[in-house]
This record gives C-alpha cells, structure tokens and sequence, in this order.
C-alpha cells in the first residue's frame, strides 16, 4: 500500500506540474494581449472595488510571478508586479479574481468565513501531518500499532477539508470577477473568453490539488482499516 501511495502522489506531481506549465504559458501569452481599455490591474481593482461599494481594501504590488492574493486579515488586494502594472488580458483576469475574494469578505460570503476560520489550525497540522504519518507508519510496521497513524490521518483530514472548501471559493471568486469583467465592458468581446480560460485554468490546479489530497487520505485510511481486519 505504500507503494500505491507514493506511486498516485508521484502521478498527481506529474498531472500538477502539467497543469502549471498551461496555467503559466496561458497567462504568458494572454500578458502579451493589451487591453482595448488600457486598464492597469492596479485601476482594474480599484474600479471593482468602488463599484462594489468597498473603500476600505487597499491594492499594493507584492514580489513573485502568480504571486495574487487578497488578505482578509489587513484587507488588501496584493497584485503581482505584472498584474499591477500590467495592461494585459491576464492583468485584468487575476485583478477582478482577487476583489472576487474582496467582495466575499465583504459579504460574508459563507464558504469564505469558514475557510478563514480554519487556517490557524491547517497551518501548524500541515506542518507535522507528514512526519505524523511517516511515523505512523513506523509504527505499524514496527509494532502494529496505528495509533499515530490514525491520529496522522485526522490531521490530514482537516487539511483535505481545507482544499475542497477552497474550491467553492475560488470558483465563486472567478465568478463574480467574470461577470464584472463582462457587465462592465472592462474586456471586450474578444478579450473575455481568454480571461475566462485563464481564470479556468488558474481554478483547475485547485482542483487537482484537492483530487491528490483527497486520494492520498483514503489510501492512508484503507492502511488504517486493513490493519485493524488482520
């Protein structure tokens, strides 16, 4: 069984590293496409964010390459260098993407607070859940008792969680960011199926990430109830 498992985290390696050299060569090449507007992303989500009724999240340029993100904690939208600056069918995309997310908070937006609420106890369980699990599986070996390995298996189960909650709210913010891009006439006719398709394949390395952890948890629970029919 530990075989399979290193075999399926070795093949979802593969198809994410697939699926992240698209994502990057999309938003390469749709970085190259200028807007008919000539919207910067920094102005693109500052509009959003007006026309949404929300004056109280800054837009600030952070360092690193797909590096977007908005943080509900000092409410900021923090855009990539190229997206900031940007003029690009992709600026425009990841820009209205993240005041997806400024306009969830805004609302409350359900699957958001839960998310939100989890990340204190995801961010130290993802730190140990490994090593858990690794000595879990020591144990077992060693002395058939899987007690760490369960208690690993928990631990990860709040991480699994994690990811698939993650997925409505990707999905809800590249939503919101579509329909805006759309009703606003901030893309046009030509240049919102390729924001559209960038946001697709932006959304679509959640999901195999989500697909490996969720995987990889039932192969770890079949080691843990196989152990316990012997």
């Amino acid at each position: 069984m530990t075989n399979e498992i290193m075999f399926v985290s070795i093949l979802f390696l593969g198809i994410s590293f697939l699926v992240s050299s698209i994502l990057k060569g999309k938003f390469s090449r749709y970085s190259k496409l200028q807007l008919s507007k000539g919207l910067s992303g920094k102005e693109i989500a500052e509009k959003m964010l007006r026309e949404n009724g929300i004056y109280d999240v800054s837009v600030t340029s952070v360092e690193g390459f797909l590096s977007d993100h908005y943080n509900p904690l000092n409410k900021t939208v923090n855009l990539s260098p190229d997206v900031y600056h940007g003029v690009s069918v992709s600026a425009a995309a990841v820009a209205a993407h993240e005041c997806g997310h400024a306009v969830q908070h805004a609302t409350a937006y359900g699957p958001l607070v839960f998310r939100s609420r989890m990340v204190p106890v995801v961010q130290f369980s993802s730190t140990i859940v490994n090593w858990v699990l690794m000595a879990g599986i020591i144990m077992l070996a060693v002395s058939n008792n899987a007690t760490v390995l369960l208690i690993g298996i928990i631990m990860m189960s709040l991480t699994v969680l994690f990811s698939l909650i993650t997925l409505p709210v990707e999905f809800d913010a590249s939503k919101r960011a579509l329909a805006w891009l759309e009703q606003t006439n901030v893309t046009n006719s030509e240049e919102y199926p390729l924001a559209k398709d960038a946001l697709k394949w932006a959304a679509t390395t959640y999901v195999v990430a989500a697909l490996a952890a969720v995987v990889t948890l039932i192969q770890y629970i079949m080691i843990y109830l196989n152990n316990r029919e012997r």
